[in-house]
């Protein structure tokens, strides 16, 4: 999910060859939520901005497992053990 606009992110997702849709926050009430919003830092610096946070979250809805420190190079086979490990 972002805060970006829909049309930002279908043109995202055309330029990566994304086949899928992605989920747009404009007001940021669901990334809050679920803690993807807040103060970050950088450089020294304090500023709002979206988190790498992702949930693994099964068929009822519930979170089974949140990962707040997502490493983007390994994340998908990261959650694809932890699903293996769950069934």
């Amino acid at each position: 999910m972002s805060a970006d606009s829909p049309a930002k992110q279908k043109k995202f997702a055309e330029s990566q060859g994304f086949q899928y849709p992605m989920l747009c926050d404009e007001q940021k009430d669901v990334l809050k939520a679920y803690k993807a919003w807040g103060k970050k830092k950088l450089y020294g610096r304090e500023y709002e901005g979206i988190k790498r946070i992702s949930y693994l979250i099964d068929e009822k809805g519930i979170i089974l497992k949140a990962y707040e420190k997502v490493k983007t190079k390994s994340h998908a086979q990261d959650v694809l053990k932890d699903i293996d490990e769950l069934n």
